[in-house]
C-alpha cells in the first residue's frame, strides 16, 4: 500500500464532497424574530414572573445590588416550564475553568414519583449552586488531589439558555466555579470582581465631573473572531493538526497570501453556507454578530459582534468559538482556532475591543466632536496610557500561551513590545498639555473622495494603526495582542483592575489639588494629564510597531519591556506589582495568582512537550518511510541507466541523502533533549522548553520540509499547505 493513502483519500474525499446546503432559510424565519428565541431574556422573564421578582431580578442585574435568595424557587420555576416548552430535558451549570474550555455537566429535569411515573423537577437550591467534581480542573496547587469539593454559582447577570441538538434540547445556567474553600477556579469569578471595582473606581471621576447620578459604569467587549477552515478530510490526514492544532511541518506553497486576494473576498460558497449556519445557531442564543469576511491568508475568516458589557461578551464568545467547531462539522470542515495554524501564513488573532460606559454618557472614551473640550474624555484616556505602561509586564502575561507566542511578533500581529496608538490629533493634543499649552480647538472635518458622485466621508480623529498592540480606535481602545482560542476575560480581568486603580490614582491627585474648590477643576485636569504624560508618556508610540527601530527605541531608549516568550511572560501574572494591584482590589488572593502562574507555565510546558512528540513520531513514521522510498527508487533508476551505458546525474540523490541525514540527526538531537528535560520546577521547565526544544523542533522541521520539495508527490503522505488553504 502506498504511504500517502489517507493523503490521497483526503483528497479525494474533498473533490468528490457535494456542499450540504443549510438546513433553514431566513426568508421562513426574519432573523428579528429569530434573535434570542432561545434565550431568557429579558422579556421572557417579564411575561413568565411576578413583577416583584422581576424588579428584583433586574435590579441586580443592571445595578449590581446584591441578589435576594428568596426569589431563587419563583424563578427556577418559571425558567424549568419555559425550558420544557422549547423541549428541554435537562439542565447545566455552564462554567470556564482555567483549562480555557467551556465545562458543563447534565443533570435531568425528571424525577421517579414512587409510582412508576415520574415529575419534572427543578428548585431555587438546584439553581442557585450545583457542585460538579473539582479535583480533574487546574488549580495550580490550591487545593490537594483529594479535595474534590467545588461549587458552581448562578450568575444572573448572564441569562440562561438553551441549545438544540439533532437529538433533543437542555438548559444552559451560566455560572462562577469556586473551590469549597472560596477561591476561584474559573474566568468568571475574578470577572465579575474587576468589573465592580472599576464601576467603584469610575465614579469617583464622574463625581469630580459633576454627575452624581450613580450611574453603573460597566466595561464593554467587542472580540473579533479570526478562524481557518480546513476540510475535514485534510485535518484527519494530519495528526499534527489533531494533537497539537498546528502543522508541525508543511513547505512553503508555491502561492500564498502574497497577491493580498483573499481578504475581503468573495466568500466561497461552502463556506458561506457555514457562515450562514453559525449566524442562525448564535441568532437564536442572542448572540449580536455583526461582521463576517474572509481574513488576510487563504482560509481564513473573521466573525465579530456587536459590542456588549464584558461578562455577557465573554459568555457570547464561548459560545461563538463552541459554535465555530460544531457547525463546521456539518459542512465536513474543521474549524481551527491555534494562533499559528500554518508557518509563514498570516495567523489568527482575536482583537479585544474594550471601552467603559455608563447610561448619559455613552463610551466614556468618546472623544465627541472635538477632544480639546472634552476634559473627561482626556482623563478616562489619560488613566488607560498610565494603566499600560504601569502594567504593560502583565498585560502580556494575559495573552501568554505557547501558541500564541508563533503570531506575537510577527508582521501580522503586535508586537510583544506594550505601546498605547493615540494618533495625530490625540498625540498633539496630550503634548500640548504637557508642554504646558491651551490645546487648539479642531475639527475632524470631511473626507473627499474626489469623485462627485461619491458623498463626502466624515473622517475619524485619527488614522489606524495596526502594529499596535493597544490602539485608540474612535470611541475605544482595541487591545490586538489577545490570541484567538483565548478566553477574553482574562484580558479584561487585567484591563478593569488597571484602569481602577489609575482612575482611583488620578481621582486622588484631582481630588488634592481641588480642594473641594469645583472652579479648580481645569487647573485639575491639566495638573494630572501632564504629571501622567511625563511619567508615562514614553508608552505612547503612532509608528510603525513592526520595525527594527522601534524594538531598539522600545526597550533602550524608553526602557519599555520585551517579554519575547510566554516563558518570560507569564510570571508576571504573580510579580509583586501584579500581587499588590489585585490583592488591594479583592479580585484575586495572592495565593489565587501563584496558582494561575502555576497553570499556566503548566499549559505551556504541556503544550511543547506535545508537538516535540509528534515531531519525532511524525518523522520517524510518516516523513522518513516515503522519503526512503524515493531514495530507494532514485538508487534502482541511477543504477539501471548505468547498466544501459546512459550517464545519470546522481547529484539528487545525493542531495536527498543529505536531507534524510540531516533530519535523522535532528531527530535523534530533539529526543536527547527532551530525554534530558528538568522535572519539578515549572519556570525552570518552561525556559529549558523555549530555548532548546523549539529550536531543536525547527531543526527537524527544516529538513522535513525540504524534504517535502523534492519527494515525490506520490510518496508524500501528509496533505500539503496548497491543498489545506486552498481547496473548499
Amino acid at each position: 500500500m502506498s504511504s500517502n493513502t489517507s493523503r490521497q483519500g483526503a483528497i479525494t474525499a474533498v473533490t468528490g464532497y457535494s456542499t450540504p446546503e443549510a438546513s433553514f432559510s431566513f426568508a421562513d424565519t426574519k432573523p428579528t424574530e429569530l434573535f434570542g428565541c432561545n434565550v431568557f431574556n429579558d422579556n421572557v422573564m417579564k411575561d413568565r414572573l411576578p413583577k416583584k421578582v422581576y424588579k428584583s431580578l433586574k435590579k441586580t442585574i443592571e445595578e449590581g445590588a446584591a441578589i435576594d435568595p428568596s426569589i431563587a424557587d419563583t424563578v427556577a420555576n418559571a425558567m424549568k416550564e419555559w425550558a420544557l416548552e422549547k423541549g428541554a430535558t435537562h439542565y447545566t451549570h455552564v462554567f470556564y475553568p482555567l483549562t480555557g474550555l467551556t465545562a458543563e455537566k447534565h443533570d435531568s429535569f425528571i424525577s421517579p414519583d414512587g409510582k412508576g411515573n415520574c415529575i419534572a423537577e427543578f428548585e431555587g437550591k438546584l439553581l442557585i449552586q450545583g457542585e460538579p467534581d473539582a479535583s480533574s480542573f487546574p488549580n495550580g496547587g490550591l487545593r490537594a488531589t483529594f479535595e474534590a469539593r467545588g461549587y458552581t454559582a448562578w450568575d444572573v447577570t448572564s441569562p440562561a439558555y438553551i441549545l438544540e441538538n439533532p437529538n433533543g434540547t437542555f438548559l444552559c445556567i451560566p455560572t462562577a466555579f469556586i473551590s469549597w474553600k472560596g477561591e476561584a477556579l474559573d474566568k468568571k469569578t475574578p470577572l465579575l470582581k474587576a468589573s465592580q471595582v472599576v464601576n467603584t473606581s469610575a465614579q469617583r471621576i464622574l463625581k469630580i465631573f459633576g454627575d452624581d447620578s450613580g450611574n453603573r459604569v460597566v466595561s464593554n467587549a467587542g472580540p473579533e473572531q479570526e478562524y481557518f477552515l480546513i476540510d475535514r478530510n485534510f485535518f484527519f490526514a494530519r495528526p499534527d493538526l489533531m494533537m497539537a492544532g498546528r502543522t508541525l511541518f508543511g513547505a512553503k506553497p508555491a502561492k500564498g497570501q502574497e497577491l493580498d486576494d483573499h481578504y475581503f473576498g468573495a466568500v466561497p460558497r461552502r463556506v458561506l453556507s457555514f457562515m450562514m449556519d453559525v449566524e442562525h445557531e448564535l441568532y437564536k442564543l442572542g448572540v449580536p454578530v455583526k461582521t463576517r469576511h474572509n481574513e488576510v491568508a487563504p482560509g481564513q475568516f473573521e466573525i465579530a459582534p456587536v459590542y456588549e458589557q464584558s461578562n455577557i461578551a465573554t459568555d457570547h464568545n464561548q459560545m461563538v468559538m463552541t459554535t465555530l467547531k460544531s457547525v463546521a462539522k456539518r459542512h465536513g470542515m474543521t474549524c481551527l482556532l491555534h494562533e499559528k495554524p500554518f508557518a509563514g501564513i498570516n495567523g489568527s488573532g482575536k482583537h479585544l475591543n474594550y471601552s467603559l460606559s455608563c447610561n448619559g454618557h455613552g463610551s466614556l472614551f468618546d472623544p465627541g466632536d472635538n477632544p480639546t473640550e472634552n476634559a473627561q474624555f482626556l482623563v478616562f484616556c489619560a488613566a488607560a496610557i498610565r494603566a499600560v505602561h504601569m502594567h504593560s509586564k502583565l498585560l502580556r502575561a494575559v495573552v501568554a500561551t505557547a501558541s500564541n507566542d508563533h503570531r506575537l511578533g510577527a508582521n501580522e500581529a503586535p508586537p510583544a513590545i506594550m505601546s498605547v496608538f493615540l494618533g495625530d490629533q490625540l498625540s498633539e493634543i496630550f503634548s500640548k498639555i504637557q508642554e504646558g499649552n491651551s490645546p487648539t480647538p479642531t475639527s475632524t472635518g470631511f473626507l473627499k473622495a474626489g469623485v462627485d458622485t461619491l458623498p463626502p466621508l466624515p473622517r475619524d480623529a485619527g488614522d489606524r494603526n495596526r502594529t499596535s498592540p493597544f490602539a485608540f480606535t474612535g470611541n475605544r481602545f482595541e487591545f490586538r495582542a489577545v490570541g484567538s482560542h483565548l478566553s477574553i476575560a482574562g484580558p479584561q480581568v487585567a484591563l478593569n483592575t488597571m484602569m481602577a486603580e489609575s482612575l482611583d490614582f488620578i481621582a486622588d491627585e484631582m481630588e488634592k489639588i481641588m480642594g473641594g474648590d469645583k472652579s479648580k477643576l481645569n487647573d485639575a485636569v491639566n495638573k494630572v494629564i501632564k504629571d501622567i504624560m511625563d511619567t508615562h508618556g514614553q508608552v505612547v508610540f503612532n509608528g510603525d510597531g513592526y520595525s527594527d527601530e522601534w524594538h531598539k527605541e522600545a526597550v533602550e531608549k524608553r526602557g519599555l519591556p520585551n517579554l519575547r516568550t510566554s516563558a518570560d511572560a507569564i510570571p508576571e501574572i504573580a510579580s509583586p506589582e501584579s500581587v499588590a494591584m489585585f490583592t488591594k482590589y479583592g479580585v484575586f488572593t495572592e495565593e489565587e495568582l501563584e496558582s494561575r502562574k502555576e497553570i499556566y507555565l503548566e499549559q505551556y510546558n504541556q503544550a511543547i512537550v506535545t508537538e516535540a512528540a509528534l515531531v519525532t513520531k511524525l518523522a520517524k513514521t510518516h516523513i522518513l518511510p516515503g522519503a526512503v522510498r524515493y531514495q530507494k527508487e532514485l538508487a534502482e533508476t541511477c543504477a539501471a541507466m548505468k547498466e544501459i551505458g546512459v550517464e545519470f546525474t546522481t547529484g539528487t540523490l545525493e542531495d536527498l541523502t543529505a536531507k534524510l541525514r540531516g533530519m535523522q540527526t535532528a531527530n535523534i538531537e530533539l529526543e536527547k533533549i527532551m530525554q534530558a528535560k528538568p522535572e519539578g520546577d515549572v519556570l525552570k521547565e518552561a525556559r529549558y522548553l523555549c530555548d532548546t526544544a523549539l529550536p531543536a523542533m525547527l531543526e527537524v522541521r527544516k529538513y522535513a520540509d525540504q524534504l517535502e520539495e523534492v519527494v515525490a508527490d506520490d510518496l508524500w503522505c501528509l496533505p500539503s499547505y496548497s491543498e489545506m488553504l486552498f481547496i473548499k
